[in-house]
């Protein structure tokens, strides 16, 4: 079981080509993760920043932010398969 307490974070990523891909590895060679994805345009306390300022000019490749978490046993693997 993956718990806060004894997972590692293995990469955080903001490119969707490239999670997928870490997904695929990581779940063909059998190693369980969490994944964490974060909007980064919406902010907590006062709402969507795009609904106040708009998506102009603003790339939208790198609006979500994706942290991979293992077991802190599989780092070392995991680490390898996706470098």
């Amino acid at each position: 079981m993956l718990t806060i307490f004894n997972r590692r974070e293995l990469i955080l990523t903001m490119d969707m080509k490239r999670q997928s891909e870490i997904r695929n590895i990581l779940s063909c060679n059998g190693i369980k993760f969490t994944m964490k994805t974060t909007n980064l345009e919406s902010a907590a306390i006062f709402g969507s920043a795009r609904g106040r300022r708009g998506s102009f000019g603003m790339n939208q490749d790198y609006v979500y932010e994706y942290k991979f978490y293992v077991h802190k046993n599989d780092y070392e693997k995991a680490k390898y398969l996706i470098r």
